[in-house]
């Protein structure tokens, strides 16, 4: 079979030199993948480790290779275009129409999916310019994801770090595995809850469960293939960061309410894929709880912790917000589920059976998708980002539909445009 060819633009960063291992990435995925620099990115890493990496010559001037008419073909051949790092300049660049150079050039010409890896100090990223020339590529099918927070260049951190090259080539398979549809969810704020929230009974002691947060990631990370603006509230997960979300990092059941509505405030659809606990304990011992000798421990009074899902479906923050919850049941799977759907007021009810050794920490799920208009999706037993994209399948459409509306901060929409 042919391998997929694949064209990884580099623009002038520092963050230039994680491109190398990116490249490397996807060359040994079985990826046919040509670098095409712009000028300013040589001055970071030379032709010839790009050259040598990728098996293929580079070139940043249109005038090298003239008979072949680069400028051209590079982008028409290309099954995926990926700039990482993409600079101000770059995306600025791009949302005009501007081709100066080969990368450019290329950008205009493809008609396959494009997806766009920032990587700038964060000032730059926060300024109106840039934040309008995302939107504008956005809109126009491209997939931008969200810089990384971290250490910058020199002794600067914020927003604005190039995402780790694992995490970027994850977003490229799965943008490929989509084929050339443009991205069905740009322009839309999704908001994914994962995780386990855990309640303090004393400094070292707390109220848990088994949730490792996976279904959650692949979740965001779907979404973020598709072309979401993705907001992921982590409750106690141990993942890598997944390229393309806002993470927002939680520990309790009353801390992951406080981040889910202010991030839903905007937001075209919230997931609360989270394992929230229902539970909490009624009071907190300031010093760890000392077992005694002849002496039974005292009880332990909980109180009802708020119900996230429930308040979230009742209290819409927007029109045509798409609401979807998560059922982990272990009897009774589907009539439990349909109960669930109807006490909380979701759109969408993901019910799955879950024990000791199934699902939780797996790679693999199978669920059921209830829908509150009586619907009901199967899920066969699968990689998780495989029930993810379902979800997401589900929830596309619902935006789609009469009661979706636009989404949330955009324009209104003009004709589908597949380039950047």
């Amino acid at each position: 079979m042919d391998k997929p060819k694949v064209v990884l633009g580099v623009s002038g960063g520092i963050a230039a030199y994680k491109a190398c291992e990116l490249l490397r990435r996807l060359t040994e995925s079985g990826h046919d993948t040509r670098v095409v620099p712009t000028a300013s990115a040589l001055h970071f890493v030379g032709a010839p480790t790009w050259a040598a990496l990728s098996g293929h010559p580079v070139s940043t001037e249109v005038w090298s290779d003239v008979h072949e008419v680069p400028h051209v073909r590079i982008g028409q051949g290309a099954d995926l275009v990926v700039v990482a790092p993409a600079t101000a300049d770059l995306l600025a660049k791009a949302a005009h129409g501007l081709a100066d150079d080969l990368l450019t050039n290329t950008l205009l010409t493809a008609r396959c999916p494009v997806v766009f890896a920032p990587a700038m100090h964060t000032e730059m990223w926060e300024h109106p310019a840039t934040r309008e020339n995302v939107a504008t590529l956005r809109r126009r099918g491209a997939v931008v994801i969200e810089p990384a927070v971290g250490r910058l260049t020199g002794a600067d951190s914020g927003k604005g770090r190039l995402p780790d090259p694992d995490a970027i080539l994850a977003v490229c398979r799965r943008v490929l595995a989509r084929g050339p549809a443009a991205p069905d969810l740009a322009g839309r704020h999704v908001v994914v809850s994962a995780g386990g929230t855990r309640e303090p009974l004393d400094p070292v002691r707390y109220l848990g469960n088994r949730s490792s947060g996976r279904q959650g990631y692949a979740l965001a990370a779907t979404a973020a293939a598709r072309g979401a603006r993705v907001t992921l509230v982590a409750a106690n997960t141990d993942l890598p960061d997944p390229a393309g979300v806002d993470l927002v990092r939680v520990g309790t059941a009353v801390q992951l309410r406080e981040a889910v509505l202010k991030a839903a405030a905007d937001a075209d659809a919230v997931v609360m894929a989270a394992a929230v606990a229902d539970f909490r304990p009624a009071s907190y011992a300031t010093g760890k709880i000392k077992k005694r000798d002849g002496e039974e421990p005292a009880p332990v009074a909980l109180v009802r912790n708020p119900d996230v899902l429930a308040e979230v479906s009742a209290d819409r923050a927007r029109p045509g917000q798409v609401v979807v919850g998560f059922a982990a049941e272990t009897d009774d799977v589907l009539a439990n589920g349909r109960a669930k759907l109807r006490r909380k007021g979701c759109d969408l009810l993901v019910v799955n059976e879950v024990g000791e050794s199934r699902t939780f920490g797996s790679a693999l799920n199978e669920a059921v998708v209830l829908g509150a208009d009586g619907t009901e999706t199967a899920v066969p037993h699968g990689p998780k980002e495989d029930l993810a994209d379902t979800v997401w399948d589900l929830v596309a459409a619902r935006l789609a539909g009469p009661a979706g509306g636009a989404p949330s901060g955009a324009a209104p929409a003009g004709p589908p445009v597949n380039t950047a």
